[in-house]
């Protein structure tokens, strides 16, 4: 088995879901377009100006669906009623876009399933042979079913998803609470825990909470800009590390 190309002393891996693991970042994306170009079309009419992957990147990637309509919609100086986590799909409310983005992406998920990068998978098998402990750090409400859809629960010792994240009150990504309470949960400090993400907002977590190793994955092009937020390598695929079984 070759070297896992993480530095001594590394004990973890928390791995964050989409993007990482599955192929789900792209789906993610598509639904909320689905969710804000309709919103913007009819509140703004023909001078509407559509959600761009620019705006993915900088406003709604990798974090709570609550926080990810929040920050857009401040973006393009729109302000929304707060509502509920029960208010219905689509209603006016922060949380009401949020549900209904959550309908889109289930539909798309329901009509092309999740691929993973096998990669991946193989990577974290391999360091698991190697005895190092792994964990999830996924700001999706969905994150246990969809490993369950692939088969890959038994691959994590430890999930923090945003199920327990909203049932202990965790802030999400970029607050790095998610990635200390996966290390905490696993026995080991931060600064013995390597964090692999693709999010800006995960290297922003990585960074704050003061991780020994942060990989960033770079799977749209943005290599400088994780390096910038705080990744101490960027691989465009995890293969690159090494730690072939």
């Amino acid at each position: 088995m070759t070297d896992p190309g993480l530095p001594d002393g590394i004990l973890a891996c928390l791995f964050d879901l989409d993007g990482v693991v599955t192929r789900t970042a792209t789906v993610h994306a598509a639904a909320w377009k689905d969710l804000f170009d309709p919103f913007l079309r009819e509140r703004d009419g023909d001078t509407f100006r559509p959600f761009t992957q620019a705006d993915y990147d900088a406003y709604v990637d990798g974090l709570p669906r609550a926080d990810g309509v929040r920050a857009f919609l401040a973006s393009r100086g729109i302000a929304l009623p707060e509502g509920g986590p029960d208010d219905p799909p689509g209603s006016r409310t922060v949380h009401g876009l949020g549900n209904r983005k959550n309908e889109l992406l289930l539909a798309r998920i329901r009509t092309d399933g999740v691929a993973t990068y096998d990669s991946t998978l193989r990577y974290i098998e391999a360091v698991r042979a190697r005895g190092l402990r792994t964990a999830i750090v996924s700001s999706s409400a969905n994150c246990l079913d969809v490993l369950r859809s692939i088969g890959a629960e038994d691959l994590f010792d430890v999930r923090i998803d945003g199920v327990v994240a909203a049932e202990r009150g965790l802030p999400g990504k970029p607050a790095p609470d998610t990635f200390l309470a996966a290390a905490r949960e696993l026995g080991v400090a931060p600064s013995r825990a390597a964090v692999f993400e693709d999010a800006l907002a995960g290297m922003d977590a990585g960074r704050a909470g003061g991780f020994g190793y942060v990989v960033g994955v770079d799977r749209t092009g943005r290599a400088d800009a994780l390096y910038a937020r705080g990744a101490d390598r960027v691989v465009t695929d995890l293969a690159e590390l090494g730690c072939d079984t």
